[in-house]
């Protein structure tokens, strides 16, 4: 069991886990969105997943100064100068993937790749909204394969349920903000927690539990809405015994795991 915790965490430092919770996602609402994603469309999107997290690991390392005050940062400064490499293939083999993509989620995702550049070039002045701005940047990217090809008309779309699912997303990175808030005010990096503070977040999370157990009864998608309902009741599981998932980053590798439920409803 020890061997497999190793391997997992091993896998979560290296955000192989958030690229996974990315796909099952993304087969989720495929099948909300009763369409089929090509297996070149899931490598493209967790290429992209994978890029994005690891580069801004990788930035947030490098402006440290010393040695990072968490695993995941540290392990991004020890092995910088392989990673850096492995960004770069994972560019280029992404740039080669999406000339065997459909072209409406082709263009859907030069799109978001224009909105992603649009924000780094003015992210230093909007630090407070680094949260919100990569739930929402997540929650588009897997919903692209699906909605840029359905036949659902927009007004029929389930927007309730995708709702949701940004609120878990979004969840999900305050909550981890918020564990983080000693050892990113040591290191100086900004997030929501940071500039807001942890009291203030605390009861922004517990208000984004509340409203995402609302939605569910509203949801058209019932079944489906209970499937991010039980993903968020493990976040408020890690959010109401905080002293023990603070030990060894537990908060962080049972988190990260959520978007795995998921995957159970494609399954059907």
């Amino acid at each position: 069991m020890q061997r497999l915790i190793r391997i997992y965490r091993f896998f979560n430092l290296l955000s192989i886990d958030v690229v996974l919770g990315a796909i099952c996602s993304a087969l989720f609402f495929a099948r909300i969105f009763n369409v089929g994603i090509h297996p070149q469309g899931l490598l493209a999107l967790g290429l992209t997943v994978w890029v994005v997290y690891t580069t801004d690991h990788l930035l947030d390392a490098r402006k440290v100064i010393g040695n990072a005050s968490t695993e995941r940062h540290q392990f991004h400064q020890r092995y910088h100068r392989m990673l850096v490499p492995c960004v770069i293939a994972a560019v280029l083999t992404d740039a080669l993937i999406v000339f065997f993509i459909r072209r409406p989620v082709l263009e859907g995702g030069m799109v978001l790749i224009a909105g992603v550049g649009i924000y780094l070039l003015v992210q230093q002045y909007t630090k407070v909204l680094k949260e919100v701005f990569i739930a929402l940047m997540y929650t588009m990217g897997v919903l692209l394969p699906s909605v840029m090809v359905t036949g659902v008309p927009y007004h029929a779309w389930p927007w309730v349920l995708l709702m949701q699912f940004f609120l878990l997303a979004l969840t999900n990175l305050l909550l981890f903000s918020w564990f983080d808030h000693e050892f990113d005010t040591r290191d100086k990096r900004s997030s929501f927690v940071t500039i807001v503070g942890p009291g203030q977040t605390r009861i922004i999370i517990i208000a984004l539990f509340v409203i995402t157990g609302l939605l569910t009864f509203f949801s058209h998608e019932l079944r489906a809405s209970l499937y991010l309902l039980a993903a968020d009741s493990l976040l408020l599981c890690i959010f109401l015994r905080p002293g023990f998932f603070r030990k060894a980053d537990r908060f962080r590798l049972m988190g990260d795991a959520i978007f795995f439920i998921l995957l159970f409803y494609t399954l059907r």
